[in-house]
């Protein structure tokens, strides 16, 4: 008897700053007044030290509790808005999550349904594969102020493993319809999305297109639409999910919240985090139904299972928005996203070149936060070096590798400094000591009040430094406290 085939854990991420979209309506009220109709909730916000593939890791982080990294056999990356053009950026998450080099990566983008996709994909090819599959969607919309998409746009990431066995929901089939429908647009060299007009792409993309592949979906599946427990449709425009439903037969109470509301439209990645919100709310035995739209339109059906149940706890979709601040500083939004130039002084005028030798000899400790474990006593230090830091037994050669990434720490020292230079002053810094032994000096994020001498931290993976000049982003890990 074949194995199921579906989804063995999942995960999200979304970022902790909430912009109240009334501070973005005030702000540009003078030149865009219809923007009031929009502006209610909120939208979630990376800080600058975040990017799609930052927020990627933490939401395989996420999806990974509880499993055996070992076990993962490969990794995707869906998003339109991947740091790099022409570097593997699901190469950079396979480092930071100190996967084995035999995994294999690859990025997915083009689209705005890349996400679901790649999801379908992943179920597709579990059967041939020999380990799990780690599918990520993460999404971080450089949007034009006054613009419809700032305050609607979101940025979050999330997760899901993809393989056979005891899965939480299963795989019952994919459906998908492909054509050059156009609603918008981002070529090479534009920062913006070029966007045609709302009413026609409602009524001729959002409802047409997508209401002739659930119907010609459901009736290839197989099923029907009265089955469905959750529809998930990832588009922000009002009712629209709630139409598709009416003239696809499925019952209202099935619509999912877009969570527009609290999060925003995560483009690409919106899919895959609706979906972990449902896996989180659902029952076993409820039947779900994904769709992706973007040059036509993807469905998946998957049915949970029992294991939901088994699965350990994690922070999720659910978790994610529990935890978030409130933020109404949209100057300092806009400053992060490089929409508007500040006088960083004298102090910022410092060559951030990253040389290639160097991150290669050390990438496992700069990339995956790898430090060193002395076998003989068991001292524990970063980074690790051919001799130990244990002043009463200096061994050498005797340190195996020791990843410090998932363990707690606490701080021992804090200095928030107001000279050095920093996207965000003040930079706060200090000495942290980790659980079980180890100590180093981190910089701090996610600081939305005072951080004292014995907070618990956790170890989170961020943006160190831009070079400007070449166009290269440099990465390293940061102490954040634990909420």
């Amino acid at each position: 008897m074949m194995a199921d085939v579906g989804i063995l854990s999942f995960g999200a991420y979304v970022p902790r700053r909430r912009l109240q979209r009334s501070a973005i309506y005030a702000a540009n009220a003078w030149f865009a007044p219809g923007l009031k109709g929009l502006a209610k909730g909120e939208r979630a916000i990376g800080d600058w030290d975040e990017d799609s593939v930052t927020m990627a890791v933490e939401a395989a982080r996420d999806t990974l509790t509880g499993i055996d990294r070992s076990t993962v056999g490969s990794l995707s990356l869906a998003s339109t808005t991947l740091p790099f053009v022409d570097r593997l950026n699901s190469g950079i998450v396979k480092e930071a999550l100190v996967l084995s080099d035999g995994v294999a990566a690859f990025d997915l983008t083009g689209s705005q349904r890349a996400g679901v996709s790649a999801l379908r994909d992943a179920f597709e090819a579990a059967s041939g594969r020999k380990a799990p599959h780690l599918c990520l969607a993460a999404e971080m919309r450089k949007t034009c102020p006054a613009s419809d998409l700032e305050l609607l746009s979101g940025d979050a990431a999330a997760g899901l493993l993809v393989g056979t066995g005891d899965v939480v929901a299963k795989f019952l089939g994919a459906y998908s319809l492909t054509t050059d429908f156009v609603d918008h647009y981002r070529s090479p060299g534009m920062d913006y999305d070029y966007v045609y007009e709302a009413r026609w792409i409602r009524e001729e993309g959002h409802v047409g297109l997508t209401s002739r592949a659930l119907k010609e979906g459901l009736a290839a599946l197989g099923v029907n639409p009265t089955e469905i427990d959750r529809l998930l449709v990832p588009i922000s425009a009002k009712g629209v999910a709630a139409t598709l439903a009416k003239k696809a037969g499925i019952p209202d109470s099935a619509v999912a919240d877009t969570l527009q509301a609290q999060l925003g439209e995560a483009g690409s990645a919106h899919g895959l985090v609706m979906l972990v919100a449902a896996l989180e709310a659902a029952k076993p035995g409820e039947k779900i139904l994904l769709v992706g739209f973007g040059q036509g339109a993807d469905l998946i059906l998957l049915e949970t299972t029992d294991a939901l149940a088994r699965l350990a706890p994690r922070r999720g979709v659910a978790g994610s928005l529990a935890g978030g601040v409130k933020d109404e500083n949209y100057m300092r939004w806009l400053a992060h996203r490089g929409l508007v130039d500040l006088d960083k002084g004298m102090r910022a005028e410092q060559d951030q070149k990253q040389p290639s030798t160097t991150l290669w000899r050390h990438r496992k400790a700069v990339m995956g936060l790898v430090g060193g474990r002395c076998t003989k006593t068991g001292t524990v230090q970063f980074p690790k070096s051919d001799i130990s830091v244990n002043p009463n037994d200096r061994t050498a050669h005797t340190q195996e590798d020791y990843p410090l990434a998932e363990i707690p720490a606490r701080v021992l020292t804090v200095t928030a400094d107001s000279l050095t230079y920093s996207p965000s002053p003040p930079l706060y810094y200090g000495m942290i000591d980790f659980e079980g032994g180890g100590r180093m000096t981190a910089e701090f994020a996610d600081l939305t009040e005072e951080v004292e001498v014995g907070c618990e931290m956790r170890m989170v993976f961020r943006i160190k430094a831009v070079d400007d000049v070449r166009g290269f982003v440099k990465y390293f890990w940061k102490a954040a406290p634990v909420r």
